[in-house]
């Protein structure tokens, strides 16, 4: 039974397809910044408080900061294992150095834990051991 009241009529109309594409357009995350985040901040903030909202822009950069240096380690450990399976022992033994050292900042930073940094280290080394 199709039964249409006042409140669903305007739902249905405010969900046309030109509605939601400008809706959608305010949560696109193809870039970093998309045209809306300002406007979906501001209707969708937490609270007006001003400790809040320096807490929600806190946030926001150490959310970046925190993804810049999980994807520095991520390349490091990558070029590591492109190298190890290309099997040159010589190079190997100079990115294996280098992504140690990423991997002691990524520590330092609170990106890893020591013992996940320390057993990456391990098993890499013994990986690199077995080449000839």
């Amino acid at each position: 039974m199709n039964v249409c009241c006042p409140i669903s009529r305007r739902l249905t109309s405010a969900l046309t397809s030109r509605n939601s594409l400008r809706y959608n357009d305010l949560f696109d995350t193809r870039w970093d910044h998309p045209p809306g985040l300002l406007l979906k901040r501001l209707l969708f903030a937490m609270a007006n408080h001003l400790s809040a909202l320096k807490r929600a822009r806190q946030t926001e950069t150490r959310t970046q900061r925190n993804r810049s240096n999980t994807s520095r380690l991520r390349s490091a450990l990558r070029d590591l294992r492109e190298t190890l399976a290309k099997g040159d022992k010589a190079a190997a033994e100079q990115v294996f150095r280098k992504t140690v050292s990423a991997l002691d900042k990524a520590v330092q930073k609170g990106v890893l834990h020591d013992n996940t940094a320390a057993r990456y280290k391990s098993r890499l080394s013994a990986r690199l051991n077995a080449l000839k």
